[in-house]
């Protein structure tokens, strides 16, 4: 391993460092400048593995010293030591590319774990991929992702009007741009419009325009986003809140293709698709009378119900990996990459807000997270003290999981082969808990003595089964 460089103009600090190194068995080179490591580096000496520099030094400062190194060896991990613990220092050394910045004091503990984070930074430093080739429009290889997809694909050659189910931030609104874009009405607009975000007194002229001298304000006529889609596509987002007397309008123009502007008196011919999405229970919310039942069976002619991504786990690495990448072309930065473990621990996650909970952190951790290589440690507080394996409290979602893998990979023997395991586990664990004792554990699992007797046999348990009987 090439050594740790450690560059500081006070003595003492380099020798609490380099007594460090030495004791985890560490190489390492000392300098009191900046002056000294650059001449070591333009006499030829090797890259070092991690550069660790103070930022107020005399003569050139770690800040200078930063910008050279950065520039000559762009993926070395920079730490940046001072004892001025300034909002400018830290922000300066940040957007020179510093992996860390350290403040003195510090603890000689916490140096060493970040010099260790470098290392392994600078080990492994083959970097994120640039080139990802195309992207697909919506990624995902669950199985509930799949039958999505299948969805979007009959529904190319279709015109019906199409519900969106699913949980907010699941993408509801992708997959209604993904069913236009392979429509015949691709080449039209495709106008979206959220109808909880829009104040009531508003979203009528919104969604159907307005004639001049409608109401005070209306200054001249405008279109509304029914004339926008024309031919085309209208999604209508969150549509479980729209209010009373718009459902009626809505369903009107469902029924027969027209409508008027506000304050018009000349019916208006449409041809727009309609896709509307909601996070709601509609069903719910038509036996609670806030949604109209025959509206409601207008827009539920095609469902598609978008899976939360607690039910489609197995997606969750693919989908960081892409977010983290297309946040780095975003902001213009090196993309960076997950380490195994942090892939592991992410998926152990439930993501309340789904999708967009998942993109918005790999947007702060680009921007937040130290090195190239993200880590455990490098996620957000919330997330990383969170237990992955509180996730598999929901054992309904991963029965479902194990459904759909059975369903694609063993038709014909699902009920059989699932029930089966069910019970093992159920009698295997009861009979654990009890010591063995079947009559208990038959009482504790609430079955007979007989019952549990032929399931062990049939299932092939092992037990001491004879137990029971010399104690009763």
């Amino acid at each position: 391993m090439k050594a740790v460089w450690i560059v500081d103009d006070d003595k003492s600090i380099r020798w609490v460092l380099e007594k460090t190194l030495a004791r985890e068995k560490i190489p390492f080179c000392s300098f009191a400048s900046a002056s000294e490591a650059l001449a070591r580096l333009d006499a030829g000496a090797q890259q070092p593995q991690v550069l660790v520099s103070d930022i107020r030094m005399p003569g050139q400062s770690g800040l200078e010293l930063l910008q050279i190194a950065k520039e000559r060896f762009p993926t070395l991990p920079v730490i940046i030591m001072t004892a001025y613990s300034d909002l400018d220092s830290a922000v300066s050394a940040f957007q020179g590319g510093a992996f860390e910045y350290l403040p003195k004091p510090f603890d000689v503990d916490q140096a060493l774990e970040l010099i260790r984070r470098a290392i392994s930074e600078s080990l492994h430093q083959t970097g994120a991929p640039n080139d990802i080739g195309l992207t697909p429009e919506i990624l995902g290889q669950a199985p509930a992702m799949q039958e999505v997809f299948r969805a979007i694909g009959r529904l190319s050659q279709s015109s019906a009007t199409v519900l969106i189910t699913g949980e907010s931030g699941s993408g509801k609104e992708l997959v209604a741009r993904a069913v236009h874009r392979h429509s015949q009405r691709a080449d039209k607009p495709f106008i979206a419009i959220n109808t909880a975000a829009i104040p009531r007194d508003l979203l009528e002229s919104e969604l159907f325009g307005h004639e001049r001298g409608a109401f005070t304000g209306a200054a001249g006529q405008r279109q509304g986003r029914f004339e926008q889609a024309e031919g085309g596509t209208l999604f209508l987002d969150e549509i479980g809140d729209m209010p009373a007397e718009l459902q009626t309008r809505l369903l009107r123009v469902l029924s027969d293709g027209h409508y008027y502007r506000v304050g018009g008196h000349s019916p208006l011919k449409t041809r727009v698709r309609i896709i509307a999405a909601t996070h709601q229970d509609l069903e719910a919310r038509v036996r609670q009378g806030l949604f109209r039942e025959d509206l409601f069976h207008r827009l539920n002619v095609i469902r598609v119900r978008l899976p939360s991504l607690r039910e489609r786990r197995e997606d969750i690495p693919i989908l960081a990996r892409h977010f983290l990448q297309k946040s780095a072309r975003e902001l213009g930065v090196e993309g960076k990459r997950f380490s195994e473990a942090a892939l592991k621990h992410l998926s152990g996650l439930d993501f309340a807000g789904n999708v967009r909970q998942l993109e918005n952190l790999c947007h702060w951790l680009t921007v937040m997270a130290p090195g190239q290589l993200v880590d455990v440690a490098d996620l957000p507080p919330e997330l990383r003290e969170s237990s992955p394996s509180a996730a598999s409290d929901d054992w309904e979602a991963v029965l479902g999981q194990a459904v759909d893998r059975c369903l694609a990979g063993d038709p014909g023997q699902v009920h059989a082969r699932l029930s089966q395991a069910f019970e093992r586990v159920l009698i295997n664990r009861a009979l654990a808990h009890t010591g063995g004792r079947r009559i208990e554990a038959a009482q504790a699992l609430g079955i007979g003595r007989n019952t549990i007797t032929r399931k062990i046999q049939e299932l092939g348990i092992s037990s001491g089964g004879s137990i029971d009987d010399r104690e009763s």
